[in-house]
């Protein structure tokens, strides 16, 4: 059976000013370094054998430090990146307009293939996840591999892996530098052979303030 462990980014700039990050990127805050090496002791002991990330910088130098306590390097893959949000991105969620509202919650209360204009469906990047994860079953036997990616790219991953649609990825709580874990195993209940083991585990942080548990 192959375990593969997956890990959002730690905090970022951008995370704490509510700004759309997407494919755009803003370095993490001493906080989110701080998970970063958190994340990073917690899994040091599981055999980690390979450390994957997506190739944004926030989830590169979450990568960074898990790997340095893994004694591993990190794989950068792009297929791992967060949701492409278009004309949203960088913006902040505070300031947008009614409309602009509407394209950001049609992505989470509609349709798989509904999108923001120029940016990704949530079936595309379903589709894009799916291949990194399947991607694990080529590594040699006995691999452990841990996955870095973003908190809708991975809630999406683990919601189709439960049978949810793409796009009820915010029904997972997936907060920064938490650990999910899922196996893949040989069953003929299984299609796609993967079950979801534990989501969100965030027991090695430190306890988060309430107006995080909030957003």
């Amino acid at each position: 059976m192959l375990q593969v462990y997956l890990v959002r980014h730690g905090e970022t700039q951008w995370n704490a000013q509510r700004r759309i990050q997407g494919q755009s990127d803003s370095a993490l805050t001493e906080k989110g370094e701080r998970q970063a090496e958190q994340v990073a002791e917690r899994v040091k002991t599981l055999g980690i054998t390979h450390v994957i990330a997506s190739d944004l910088g926030r989830t590169r130098r979450t990568a960074e430090i898990i790997a340095h306590a893994c004694g591993v390097d990190v794989t950068l893959d792009a297929r791992l990146r967060e949701l492409d949000m278009g004309v949203l991105e960088r913006r902040n969620l505070d300031t947008l307009s009614e409309e602009e509202e509407s394209w950001r919650r049609q992505l989470v209360n509609g349709t798989a293939d509904g999108r923001i204009p120029e940016g990704e469906s949530m079936l595309e990047m379903s589709e894009r996840m799916h291949a990194a994860l399947n991607a694990c079953l080529d590594l040699p036997a006995g691999s452990r591999p841990l996955l870095v990616s973003h908190g809708m790219a991975l809630g999406c991953l683990v919601s189709t892996i439960l049978g949810l649609p793409a796009w009820a990825e915010r029904r997972l709580r997936l907060r920064n530098c938490s650990i999910s874990r899922v196996d893949h195993q040989q069953s003929p209940w299984l299609a796609s052979g993967w079950v979801v083991e534990t989501a969100g585990d965030i027991s090695h942080l430190d306890a988060p303030a309430l107006d995080e548990l909030q957003r």
